[in-house]
């Protein structure tokens, strides 16, 4: 049984893949060659937005967006503690402080309700998560950010992409939006890879300058930049997996219905994931919350049924981030999420006979 099944999806798209990779190995402009200009011609398309700069990775496209920002040493980030390191690990290599605020218990996504007390006059950013495939409360945030200085929001979609909220498409829902093609998220490539979003002339201007070491043009270097570009056979895999990527993600969805409909039946104590009001959910992962979450585990391994507990040791209390002075207890209901955590195998092409398994092992 596979956790990710991207042998499926490979099987499905093969040819064409082989097609456009052959096409870059013929023309051989391996980096930033015209697969990327058209990729991000079709990323923009797909999210109705005027910019799409592909970068090297997610962790690339979250830094240069706050280097575009102008984020440095005495300015504050906030974020979530339950999140990968990527989305802190940014605010920390600019020298700039991560603010946490706890997540909701129900989406597991930043609680909006905390956010305007944690707004300080070193706020410089505010980076909202769309954990396990559903976006924030992007309306919210997006209000208190207007309503206090108009301080600008950068949506982590690695996990959301293709999911929407009140109908705009997650990447598209903030001054700049930011996503992963790491080859697990619902839309990956084969390797490293990701892409900004934004409807501003300047910002994008200046996010361009600095995935290629602050380059304006040859040899003319304004501003300090890094090496954050996107690898021309990964934005080929990319535009071959946008020919299936609404169809998968009616896909993922059925599969994750048939976890609503299965574990429901079979036990009483999970809980599952519920959608943010006008919401859809790209379920990058299927995740449900169990308090004897050890011994499902152990059960579920004993039956070789793929599961990980994803982000179980939240970021407030990961000895990297100690020098924040956050402890254990500052961030309840992530530290309960983190607690209980679980994640099943998930991706469009889970077969029916190993969800009739897997709620066979957790019954």
């Amino acid at each position: 049984m596979e956790f990710i099944d991207l042998k499926s999806q490979q099987a499905r798209l093969r040819e064409d893949i082989d097609r456009r990779i052959a096409g870059v190995l013929d023309h051989g402009r391996y980096i930033l060659g015209p697969e990327v200009t058209e990729l991000e011609d079709v990323l923009s398309s797909y999210l109705g937005v005027k910019h799409t700069i592909t970068t090297a990775s997610g962790t690339d496209s979250l830094l240069i967006a706050l280097m575009a920002l102008g984020v440095g040493l005495g300015d504050e980030v906030i974020t979530v503690p339950y999140t990968w390191i990527s989305t802190a690990e940014v605010v920390a290599l600019l020298g700039a402080t991560t603010v946490f605020i706890d997540v909701e218990p129900d989406t597991w996504n930043m609680d909006a309700t905390l956010l305007e007390a944690a707004i300080t006059e070193k706020t410089k950013a505010i980076m909202p998560v769309g954990i396990f495939g559903q976006t924030s409360d992007m309306t919210a945030i997006n209000g208190i950010a207007k309503r206090n200085g108009d301080i600008p929001v950068i949506e982590d979609a690695a996990q959301s992409f293709g999911a929407t909220h009140h109908g705009v498409k997650s990447g598209a829902l903030s001054g700049i939006g930011s996503t992963s093609f790491f080859p697990s998220k619902p839309l990956g490539g084969y390797g490293d890879g990701g892409a900004l979003f934004t409807d501003d002339d300047e910002l994008a201007t200046k996010m361009r300058w600095i995935r290629v070491h602050g380059q304006e043009k040859k040899h003319y270097h304004p501003i300090v930049g890094l090496n954050g570009r996107c690898d021309t056979i990964q934005a080929a895999v990319v535009l071959s997996k946008m020919t299936i990527f609404d169809d998968e993600i009616r896909l993922r969805n059925e599969v994750a219905d048939r976890y609503i409909e299965r574990l429901s039946q079979c036990r009483a104590d999970f809980t599952m994931p519920v959608l943010g009001e006008g919401n859809t959910s790209v379920y990058a992962q299927y995740t449900i919350l169990c308090p004897d979450r050890d011994d499902i585990q152990a059960r579920l391994s004993a039956k070789n049924i793929p599961n990980v507990a994803y982000y179980a040791v939240p970021l407030h209390l990961q000895p990297v981030f100690a020098d924040l002075g956050y402890k254990k207890g500052d961030f309840p209901v992530t530290e309960m999420i983190s607690d209980q955590c679980l994640s099943l195998p998930m991706s469009p092409y889970v077969p029916v006979e190993d969800q009739d398994l897997i709620a066979e092992a957790l019954a």
